[in-house]
């Protein structure tokens, strides 16, 4: 089978994480999800806080895009204020370098758009009913239903603000994706079901 990859954008309590680690246990293919997070920061030398910082949750106007930094970075120049779209920039890099060894499955954090340019990518959406996110979240979280019910509106906007600023598509709409999937419709198995045929069809050259 050729060198291909899969990303998965997914809507909180969607089951998108489980779905990704999933499909690498069956694919034998490295997921990267926080992980992305320690690579990143092993590469720049900088903290894991700066990138926790753009991951998916910050708002992205002009005037609130810069944090205070005074040290080098490795293979980056200088500066005296490091932009959300220089971190940005060497997330990006991590992952496309990670592409460029092996296939992998990639969750969140823009990477369909960050791997436009690579051949044999295949770009999914997991969402899911309300009411079945808000009982996972509450189950995982440990939180009351308003808790977790608000805690999902948050990350839905800053996912959404994250992935239309960088990729100058709409996050969640069906036209930014390859395969869309409903977890309340179909079990987390049967999307996996789904996904691993896709995979072996369109990447096994037969």
């Amino acid at each position: 089978m050729e060198k291909y990859f899969l990303t998965v954008g997914r809507q909180l309590g969607s089951g998108g994480k489980s779905i990704g680690s999933l499909l690498s246990q069956r694919l034998n293919i490295p997921c990267y999800d926080k992980e992305l997070i320690q690579l990143a920061s092993q590469e720049s030398g900088l903290g894991r806080e700066f990138f926790e910082k753009i991951d998916e949750k910050s708002s992205y106007s002009f005037w609130g895009k810069y944090f205070g930094f005074r040290t080098g970075l490795m293979g980056y120049s200088e500066i005296n204020y490091l932009c959300n779209e220089t971190l940005f920039k060497i997330q990006s890099d991590v992952i496309r370098e990670l592409a460029e060894k092996e296939s992998g499955i990639f969750i969140g954090r823009c990477a369909d758009y960050i791997l436009r340019d690579f051949p044999n990518c295949l770009k999914i959406f997991i969402s899911a009913d309300t009411k079945d996110r808000i009982r996972r979240i509450m189950q995982d979280e440990k939180l009351t239903e308003k808790e977790a019910e608000d805690y999902i509106e948050q990350c839905d906007k800053k996912r959404s603000s994250y992935y239309n600023y960088y990729s100058n598509k709409v996050w969640g709409m069906a036209s930014s994706y390859d395969l869309c999937f409903n977890s309340s419709f179909l079990s987390i198995e049967e999307i996996v079901g789904l996904i691993e045929e896709q995979v072996k069809r369109k990447f096994s050259g037969n």
